[in-house]
């Protein structure tokens, strides 16, 4: 990538540091500096898109065609402090970069064959009026740059602001999130293959329950995308 002049003048001024070691990047690198890049503890779930851990997640609860997320996550590692900047720090960019990074790197696989729509999880307007922004919508933007697959941001919504899943077990997060979302436009989706987009799945609870709210369009195939993956 061709660096200009007065961007290596304002590195100069004001040093651009990876948002996961803190070193200082290179004209160049964008976020994340090359050895982090190469060290992301990478899932590579889109070459076994149909079968793989995070997959098997959403078998039988909906009805899902292919799964993938760029790295597994695990909660106070260095590779997730770029997820955590993002939804608690201010950080929006860090989104768009990460969805431009995970869909430039999973659409050889023909990860993205057939899918129709991008819908990123809503967040309760409480949450989004606390944290000025949408950490999944940030991501889809990143995604739709790449892939040109239209956003389709308002034929869901979610009721109400649920307490953290962070520190609560499978079923507690099952609970947590059974009821908050709701189908408001099942005529944008009725037929379409649906592409929804989080930041980090670990037991795919939103997930199912933002998906069982779409399959009640009727016709509806989902797919899911995710940053991070929280193996257990």
């Amino acid at each position: 990538m061709r660096v200009s002049f007065f961007e290596r003048v304002l590195d100069l001024i004001i040093p651009r540091v990876c948002s996961i070691c803190g070193r200082r990047l290179s004209p160049g690198e964008d976020f994340i500096c090359v050895e982090c890049n190469l060290h992301l503890p990478r899932t590579y779930y889109a070459e076994d898109a149909y079968e793989n851990e995070m997959a098997k997640l959403f078998w039988g609860r909906i009805p899902i065609e292919r799964s993938t997320a760029l790295f597994f996550y695990e909660a106070g590692s260095e590779a997730c402090r770029i997820i955590y900047d993002l939804k608690y720090n201010q950080r929006p960019e860090y989104g768009y970069y990460l969805g431009k990074m995970v869909a430039q790197e999973v659409q050889a696989n023909g990860f993205f064959t057939g899918i129709d729509l991008l819908v990123p999880i809503p967040l309760a307007r409480k949450r989004q009026w606390q944290r000025g922004y949408n950490q999944s919508m940030e991501i889809a933007k990143g995604v739709e740059e790449v892939t040109h697959i239209p956003i389709a941001p308002h034929v869901i919504r979610r009721n109400k602001f649920e307490n953290s899943q962070t520190q609560k077990d499978r079923w507690e997060r099952m609970e947590n999130v059974s009821h908050v979302f709701e189908l408001i436009h099942p005529e944008e989706v009725k037929d379409k293959h649906i592409l929804l987009i989080d930041d980090v799945v670990t037991t795919g609870s939103t997930i199912c329950a933002c998906g069982k709210q779409l399959e009640q369009a009727g016709g509806v195939k989902i797919s899911v995308l995710s940053i991070g993956f929280a193996k257990s």
